[in-house]
Formats: C-alpha cells, structure tokens, sequence
C-alpha cells in the first residue's frame, strides 16, 4: 500500500474513534475508557511509525518539508504527553473528556497540516513506487512499534 494511502487510512481510524468519543454520554465511563485506550495505542503506532520511517523519507526526498515535518515532531511530542497523561487518568477525572477534546483538536489540527500542505510535496517528489515500498515499511514498523505512549522516547530526548 501508497504510504500517505497508509498514514490516511491511520487518520481515518482515529477520527472514527474521536467521532464514538464525543458521542458519549457523561456516564458512559467504560466507553470513554475503552475507546480512549483505541486512540491511545493508534497515535502511538501512528507517531512511532512516522517518525522512525516516513518522515526521515518524505525530508531526504522533499527536502523543502524540512519545515512541515519539525513541526510535525513536535507535535508528536504534544501529543505522546497528552497520551501518556491520559492513560494514566481515571475516566471519572474531571479533566480526563477536557483532555480528550484537547487531543482531538491536536491531532485534527496536525492531519490537517500532513494532509493538506505536505503530503502533496511528498507525493510529487517520492512518485508511486517509492512510496509503495516505503508504504510497506510502514506496514512492517507498525508490527513492531510500541503500543505505550509511556514507552515512546520524544524524538526530542535525541
């Protein structure tokens, strides 16, 4: 699979959760818990894998991205924080649906960005093969990437 197709197809499966999430109920605890723990464990495949593997790709093939993919990074590392803070927390926290919407409004912000104003850039400097390959890295990378915000070392610790 295209690589973007990939990381689109991640965007896609986030935003369903958030969409189940902010349909929920104040009461709906076990709900809110079980489908932020989904949220959890696929942004933390998602940074892992773009970080490790497609952005160093998308910077050495588009360098004028340079810009686009440190941003991007450290937004990874907002939001790796705002996960980690987020498992830990109690659904019945007062503050754990405020950090939710936080989240999402992160996470929706930075798609935008990807989606919009580089992965073109991306897609006309890589072409379809290459990023075919570099799809299947990714693919690979996700079977081994850590599933625990808490176990994600911020790119900023290098």
């Amino acid at each position: 699979m295209d690589a973007i197709v990939l990381l689109r197809e991640d965007h896609k499966t986030v935003e369903k959760l958030f969409k189940r999430f902010e349909k929920t109920g104040d009461d709906d605890l076990t709900e809110r818990r079980a489908i932020a723990d989904e949220v959890i464990e696929e942004l933390t495949v998602h940074a892992w894998i773009e970080e490790q593997v497609f952005y160093p790709a998308a910077r050495e093939a588009a360098p004028d991205t340079t810009d686009h993919i440190l941003e991007s990074i450290e937004e990874h590392h907002a939001v790796v924080w705002m996960l980690s803070e987020l498992k830990r927390m109690d659904p019945s926290d007062e503050r754990f649906k405020a950090k939710m919407s936080v989240l999402m409004e992160n996470v929706r912000h930075h798609v935008e960005e990807e989606e919009q104003e580089w992965f073109p850039d991306v897609r006309k400097a890589m072409g379809r093969n290459r990023l075919t390959e570099l799809g299947d890295r990714l693919q690979a990378e996700k079977e081994k990437a850590p599933r625990d915000p808490l176990a994600v070392p911020s790119a900023t610790d290098s």
